[in-house]
């Protein structure tokens, strides 16, 4: 995946292409994460399908932001479908992605194909306040690595910096809380507010998703496919072959007879 970037207002904001003319599927990820942690899944889905994946404002290689509210995160996808020059696209999001793509679709059903919510709620009460633990600079790729600690490790890893002063995290535990904040609430409207293809896909072990609640969620919305895998709440690392075959067989069963 070739790495670019573009603007959305005042923030430089980074992704990784596929490239190519195929159809055109944005994905995006969970907080502290990056867009690196869907090079497996674009591999997967080439060439059927060009994969971008967007380093969302704050991660990975993209600028910090000054504002994380819900409307700044759907401002920066139609900034990039406009530079992209793309008028519809597959949205794919993990957690805060998810939610991302979701209202995204409620605003601008037209320009979404198909979503992808991978472990994401309608109503979300998730707190972050343990990332502040985080915070500073550290000696070693490994000190850092041990502050996160083993449950949490493969999740964060993609996003460890080095520069002169030492390991750091690329993002602000700050700002993930801010923006974790401004996340919570009651999103059924919006989960409502758009009729294309879904695949609602949850995570068996996954700590931060309700069984029930993700029932209804497919049960109200027309159109909307669940799927439960084995593994947590990043399904797309935790079972990657799975997690892509089941992204394949639903766009290509709904998607592209569309």
């Amino acid at each position: 995946m070739d790495r670019e970037q573009f603007a959305s207002g005042r923030l430089k904001l980074s992704y990784l292409d596929t490239g190519g003319g195929a159809p055109l599927l944005v994905a995006l990820h969970a907080h502290w994460m990056e867009a690196a942690t869907f090079r497996r899944l674009a591999a997967d889905l080439a060439p059927a399908w060009r994969t971008v994946a967007l380093d969302q404002r704050g991660h990975g290689y993209s600028d910090h932001a000054t504002s994380y509210r819900r409307e700044d995160y759907l401002g920066d996808l139609t900034a990039l479908l406009a530079h992209l020059r793309a008028e519809r696209a597959v949205f794919l999001g993990n957690s805060l992605g998810g939610a991302n793509a979701y209202q995204f679709a409620a605003r601008h059903p037209e320009r979404v194909r198909a979503l992808v919510v991978e472990d994401t709620g309608a109503v979300i009460d998730d707190d972050l306040g343990f990332v502040q633990d985080w915070a500073g600079v550290y000696p070693s790729r490994e000190a850092l690595g041990a502050r996160i600690g083993p449950r949490l490790r493969p999740y964060v890893e993609a996003s460890f910096r080095n520069s002169a002063e030492g390991w750091r995290v690329a993002f602000d535990p700050a700002d993930m809380m801010v923006s974790q904040a401004t996340l919570n609430g009651d999103h059924w409207a919006d989960w409502l507010g758009s009729d294309c293809p879904a695949l609602l896909v949850r995570g068996a072990q996954s700590r931060l998703s309700d069984p029930a609640l993700f029932e209804e969620m497919a049960a109200r919305r027309p159109h909307t496919t669940l799927a439960t895998l084995p593994g947590g709440h990043v399904l797309h690392q935790d079972n990657p072959e799975l997690f892509s075959r089941t992204v394949r067989e639903f766009l290509g069963r709904t998607v592209r007879q569309a």
